[in-house]
C-alpha cells in the first residue's frame, strides 16, 4: 500500500472540538465516516451534547477533557484516544484564544497565555500524535486570516501567534513527508462563533460578500484536506475568508 493513501482505521482527533469551528469539524468528519475524538476544556455540557448529536446521526464520537495549556493533558488525551481506537488518521488542531490589547497594554499573563494556547499547544498536540499517526495521515491546523491583515489596533499578539502557524505547517510538513503525512494550515476569516459574538454585523459589513463565514464552511475545507483528493497538498496555508483580505 502506498504511504500516500489514507488507510484504516479512520479515526480523527480534533483538539478544541466542543464549540464553533471545532464542533463543525467533529460533525463533518463523523459524517465522512470517521470515528471522531475531540478535546474540550470546561464546557462538559457542550461536549456531551455534541457526542449525542453525532450518535443520533449514526456516527461515533468521544469527548476527552484536556486543557491545551497543559502539556501533560495533551499527551494524556492522545493516550486515551489511542488506547480506545488505535492509530489516528486525521488530526485537527483548533484550540485557540484571543486577548486584545495594544502593545503598551498587553499584560505578560495574556501574552504568555496566547503563546501557550495558540502556538505551543499546537506544536505539542502534533508532536504528541506523531508516534500514533497512520502513514498517509492528515494534519490540519486552524490559523486566522489576521496573519495577512487585521486592520484594527490591539491584535498584535493574536496576529503574531497565527502567523507562526504558517511556518509551523511548512516545517512539520517536511518532517512528516517521508511517511506520506500531509500538514496544512487553514486561515478562516470572521466566522459566526462565540469568539465573534456581538460583532457579527460589523464584521459582515467589512466583507466583500457582506457576510461572515459559517463554521460548516470551514469544516468543509477541513474535510477536503482530510480526504483523498488533497493528498498532493502539504505545507500549504489556505485562506477562507470570503475575500475579507482582498
Amino acid at each position: 500500500m502506498s504511504s500516500t493513501t489514507q488507510i484504516s482505521p479512520r479515526t480523527a482527533l480534533v483538539f478544541g472540538g466542543s464549540r464553533g469551528i471545532g464542533a463543525a469539524a467533529v460533525n463533518r468528519l463523523a459524517a465522512d465516516g470517521y470515528t471522531v475524538a475531540f478535546t474540550y476544556v470546561s464546557r462538559e455540557d457542550k461536549a456531551r451534547e455534541l457526542v449525542a448529536s453525532v450518535e443520533r446521526d449514526g456516527g461515533r464520537a468521544f469527548a476527552v477533557q484536556a486543557d491545551s495549556a497543559d502539556a501533560d493533558a495533551i499527551r494524556g488525551a492522545v493516550d486515551q484516544v489511542v488506547e480506545r481506537f488505535g492509530a489516528i488518521s486525521v488530526v485537527v488542531v483548533n484550540a485557540g484564544i484571543l486577548r486584545g490589547g495594544t502593545i503598551d497594554a498587553v499584560s505578560l499573563e495574556d501574552l504568555d497565555l496566547m503563546l501557550d494556547i495558540n502556538v505551543r499547544a499546537v506544536f505539542l498536540s502534533i508532536q504528541a500524535t506523531v508516534p500514533h499517526l497512520a502513514d498517509g495521515a492528515r494534519v490540519v491546523t486552524i490559523g486566522s486570516n489576521v496573519s495577512i491583515r487585521t486592520g484594527i489596533q490591539g491584535a498584535s499578539v493574536y496576529q503574531l501567534t497565527k502567523t507562526a502557524l504558517i511556518g509551523l505547517a511548512k516545517g512539520v510538513a517536511l518532517d512528516l513527508a517521508p511517511r506520506g503525512i500531509t500538514v496544512n494550515n487553514i486561515q478562516p476569516g470572521p466566522t459566526d462563533t462565540d469568539m465573534n459574538a456581538g460583532g457579527i454585523e460589523a464584521l459582515a459589513d467589512l466583507s466583500p460578500l457582506k457576510r461572515v463565514g459559517a463554521p460548516q464552511e470551514i469544516a468543509g475545507l477541513i474535510s477536503y484536506l482530510a480526504g483523498e483528493d488533497s493528498r498532493y497538498i502539504t505545507g500549504a496555508t489556505i485562506t477562507i475568508d470570503g475575500g475579507f483580505t482582498l
